[in-house]
């Protein structure tokens, strides 16, 4: 394997660092897209008890707001609960958009590399059949063994260009639409706090007093 590095030369090198750019960013965003971190289960229900109950506070936001993307976005719309449905619905919108720009954190940077993985193969593959001219220029094509080493370096880069780029192009697609599934199901939760922070309050009920029954007392 390492005869095969160091034949495809230096144009490898840039291949070889985003291979591992590549697989740092599959790595962090394969932990941090789990769906019970980005969607706990049950967490829906809880905070919309929360709401009905008024069992609410600002340790209760804080510790929502850092669990996780959902409850992230619970706790803004929480934090303008007595505001009208519009100006909730506003706020929601808002911190949608940040928690979706967080989800889809470094992906475009795996996309770039997916990109530019053939590239950077082409790229050897141009410097390889070069060296292969130059030295043909240089020696005739009397010893085949001159022209070995430019076409191996040219068919090695891109070889690792291609291995790099479809895996990452792959998983940049798989991760696309994981987000976009987090964010239909996060639109529905958010839809029936919505809900129920916009629904009509009950009346409390009065107090009987007991003025009446006594004075009525007196009175017989």
């Amino acid at each position: 394997m390492l005869e095969i590095l160091l034949a495809g030369g230096w144009a490898l090198l840039p291949i070889l660092i985003c291979s591992l750019a590549a697989l740092a960013i599959v790595l962090e965003r394969f932990w941090a897209l789990r769906r019970a971190a980005v969607l706990p289960p049950g967490l829906g229900a809880e905070v919309r008890e929360w709401a009905r109950s008024s069992k609410l506070d600002a340790a209760h936001l804080a510790a929502l707001e850092k669990g996780s993307p959902l409850g992230e976005l619970f706790a803004g719309a929480l934090a303008v609960r007595d505001r009208p449905r519009e100006l909730i619905k506003e706020r929601i919108e808002d911190t949608g958009r940040h928690v979706v720009h967080r989800m889809e954190r470094y992906l475009n940077t795996l996309g770039t590399i997916a990109l530019i993985g053939p590239l950077l193969g082409l790229l050897g593959t141009v410097i390889g059949l070069i060296r292969m001219f130059l030295n043909v220029m240089a020696g005739g094509i009397g010893d085949p063994t001159k022209m070995a080493g430019g076409i191996g370096e040219a068919l090695i880069c891109t070889a690792f260009g291609l291995v790099v780029s479809i895996p990452a192009y792959v998983l940049h697609r798989y991760f696309r639409s994981k987000v976009g599934g987090y964010v239909v199901q996060m639109e529905k939760e958010a839809t029936a706090l919505l809900d129920d922070l916009s629904a009509p309050r009950p009346a409390a009920p009065r107090r009987r007093t007991a003025a009446p029954e006594a004075a009525a007392t007196q009175a017989g």
